[in-house]
Order: structure tokens, then C-alpha cells, then sequence
């Protein structure tokens, strides 16, 4: 055997020799996420590269779909929802539509609250002040951009009458409460809008997703989680959640705001906040609107995620209820009008911030539809959104086949 032969052969065993979970590859992975005590699906649970701040969230129905580009195989994904332990595994080891199940059992509760408060046990109160102090200490103060998913659906009276999604970039300027992040539109897809009420033409607040950028309590500064007087609290469990423990504090503000309030039993953070405003004995927390628009239902959801030690945004949801009255006379009810719009994180950016290329170019004071460009289907192929559940899949075609131009 010549030399230059057994090189040839040292030449090719080693190439093959390379293991294929080594490799970068982009790949697709599809699955449902489950309850293991009750097989009920477990909605927007996070589905993310371990280590790494992109990801995707399940839908109500449990499903999932994750596009990872250029991967090595053998990264590891983790599966997490608030009240559950975490699961790891492998890409190469997922299988199409995997089902898998999340536990939410918890071993030594009474032992959990003790240590976690340095066996100190605080009051639902003094949990929620001490959350607030560490804000500072928990929450980004550079600047950071979050990519993700907008998705707005309204209905007036039981009828639906739009539906918009769109992918979006926000970039949050060095902390401030008085300034707002600014918007990148990247793509909008599946813009349906039928018949309105006329009130709409003079009235309609037109970009949705200003809604969703003035309405943060860590940020702005408001909200339930101050433990200010007039809010009374409760400790109500403690929960798993990223193999760590959160405790759940309810609140009460009477008459009108409810609150639950997820917090890192050894951080402090903010996991977690929903709010809730109801109308009492027929009477609203807010006066009417000179439109003649009365606020009868709010509820808004912010859920957290830690990534290099702060906790982002992961996801949001403000729906509403607003009874519309007509102008010239008040106890007229015209209709009942039902916004609902969700934001879904799959990207967090925080190196090289000035040389990410972020373009402004988010009209706030025009409707989304009339910025949007023709339709990306290549975009839209790989790019991180929740699977449709079967329910928005039928609101879509409804509003498809009655929608105006």
C-alpha cells in the first residue's frame, strides 16, 4: 500500500468519522404539550433553545411549531410553563408531533415557603413591596430589542369583525418610564375586516399595537405591584416553574381590580402579573368617554422570562370590553365591542444594539393594514409564530368570506 494511498483512506475515515448531530442544519419541530396529572394541553407554555433567547410559545390548544435555523443538532431545548417542572431533551431526540407531558408536583411545600424567605416568612404584602424594590436589580436598564408576534382580534356584539397578525420589532431605549418603544413592522399576513359599526369611522382607535407598548406596569411604573395601601393580598400557593419556585399572590383592590402576581421566591422578580377591572353594581372604575365609549371589562396578562440574568417580556394580552352609547343620547346602547390583542416574544436582543438592523417605520397614527406590503410567503415558512388553533382557523374563514376591501 503506497503512502499516498493511506492517505486517502486516513483522508476518508475521518471524514466520516464526523458525527451528524454535529452538523448545522435548519430544522422544524412540531408537538403537543400536556398536563401529565390530567392530559388537558398546557397553553402558552415556551419552548426555547437552552441558553439562548429564541423561541416560540404553544397555543391554547397545547401545540406547537419551532423553526431553528443553522443548529447543531445536539443543542438542547427546554419546555417550561408557569406551575410546572421544566423538560430538556435534545433536537435530534424530538419525533413529529411529539406529545409531551409537563408535572406539576411539588414535594415539601411548607419547607419551599420557609427557605425560600430565609426562613423568615414574610406576608403576601411584604413579598409584593419586596418584589417592587428589586425591579432595579431584575429588570433590563440597557437597551434591548424584542422581536415578536402580534396578533389582534375583534369582535363586536357575537359577531367578529377583525382579524390581523403581523411580526414586529421593538426596541426599548435605556430604562426611562416616560418613553415608549419604538416599532419596526416587518410582515403582516391574514388582514381580515368586515362590516363595522359606522361609530367606528369617527371613533376607532386605529393601531393596535399602541395598545399593547402604553400598557406596562414594570416599565410605566403602575399597576398592582406596588403593595400600596388600598390593595389587600393573599398568599394563595406556591408553583414550579423553570425548576425554581414562584409564589402566587392574589389581590383585591375594591371594588374594581383583582390581581394575581407570580414572584420568584429567591429573586423577587415579577414572573407573572394579570390584572382585572370589572364594572360593580352597574357602575364602571372609569367615567364615560365624551364618544360615548364606557369600559365594562379589562383584563391585561404579562408573563416574564429570564434571559442572562433579567427577566423580558415573553407575553402580553389586553382584551377588553367596551359598551358604546349614543352621543346625543346617553342611555342608548348602540353596540358591545370586544377587542382582544396578544404579543408573543421569539427573539431577545441585547449585544451590538447600534449595529442591529432596526428600522423604525411604524405609522402610529395609521391602522396596520394601511402599512402593510404584499404578502411574504417565504417569511412566513419559517418564522416563529403559535400554531393556529382550531378556533382562530374558523374566525379566519368566517371574516375571509365576508371581509371588504
Amino acid at each position: 500500500m503506497t503512502a499516498l494511498f493511506k492517505t486517502y483512506i486516513s483522508f476518508f475515515l475521518l471524514l466520516f468519522s464526523i458525527p451528524i448531530s454535529a452538523q448545522n442544519t435548519d430544522i422544524t419541530i412540531t408537538g403537543q404539550i400536556l398536563d401529565k396529572e390530567n392530559n388537558n394541553p398546557i397553553p402558552f407554555a415556551s419552548i426555547y433553545l437552552k441558553g439562548q433567547a429564541i423561541g416560540t410559545t404553544s397555543n391554547e390548544e397545547g401545540n406547537f411549531i419551532f423553526h431553528i435555523s443553522n443548529i447543531d443538532k445536539s443543542n438542547v431545548i427546554v419546555i417550561s410553563s408557569l406551575g410546572y417542572s421544566s423538560v430538556e431533551k435534545t433536537i435530534e431526540s424530538f419525533i413529529d408531533n411529539e406529545i409531551i407531558f409537563l408535572s406539576s408536583k411539588i414535594n415539601n411545600l411548607d419547607e419551599v415557603i420557609i427557605t425560600s424567605t430565609k426562613k423568615k416568612k414574610l406576608t403576601a404584602k411584604q413579598i409584593v413591596k419586596k418584589a417592587y424594590k428589586e425591579i432595579d436589580k431584575n429588570y433590563p436598564k440597557e437597551p434591548y430589542i424584542l422581536e415578536g408576534f402580534v396578533r389582534d382580534l375583534q369582535k363586536e356584539d357575537d359577531n367578529y369583525v377583525e382579524y390581523l397578525e403581523c411580526a414586529a420589532k421593538f426596541y426599548n431605549q435605556a430604562y426611562n418610564k416616560e418613553i415608549e418603544p419604538t416599532v419596526e413592522l416587518v410582515e403582516i399576513r391574514n388582514n381580515y375586516i368586515s362590516k363595522k359599526n359606522p361609530w367606528n369611522k369617527q371613533w376607532e382607535r386605529k393601531n393596535s399595537i399602541i395598545d399593547l407598548i402604553e400598557d406596562n406596569f414594570i416599565r410605566f411604573d403602575y399597576g398592582p405591584i406596588k403593595g400600596r395601601n388600598g390593595w389587600k393580598y393573599n398568599l394563595e400557593d406556591v408553583l414550579l416553574y423553570n425548576n425554581k419556585f414562584v409564589y402566587k399572590i392574589t389581590g383585591v383592590d375594591a371594588p374594581f381590580q383583582n390581581a394575581i402576581l407570580y414572584i420568584d421566591t429567591e429573586s423577587f422578580a415579577f414572573v407573572r402579573i394579570e390584572l382585572t377591572r370589572t364594572i360593580h353594581n352597574g357602575k364602571s372604575w372609569k367615567r364615560r368617554l365624551s364618544n360615548g365609549q364606557e369600559q365594562v371589562y379589562y383584563n391585561v396578562v404579562f408573563d416574564y422570562q429570564e434571559y442572562n440574568n433579567k427577566m423580558y417580556l415573553k407575553y402580553q394580552k389586553e382584551e377588553d370590553t367596551w359598551e358604546i352609547y349614543d352621543i346625543d343620547n346617553p342611555s342608548k346602547l348602540l353596540f358591545v365591542k370586544n377587542p382582544k390583542k396578544e404579543l408573543f416574544i421569539n427573539n431577545i436582543v441585547v449585544d451590538n444594539i447600534k449595529g442591529y438592523p432596526f428600522q423604525q417605520n411604524m405609522n402610529i397614527g395609521m391602522s396596520l393594514e394601511n402599512q402593510s406590503k404584499a404578502y411574504n410567503a417565504k417569511f412566513w415558512s419559517t418564522y416563529n409564530a403559535p400554531k393556529q388553533t382550531k378556533a382562530i382557523s374558523e374566525i379566519e374563514k368566517y371574516l375571509q368570506e365576508i371581509s371588504i376591501d
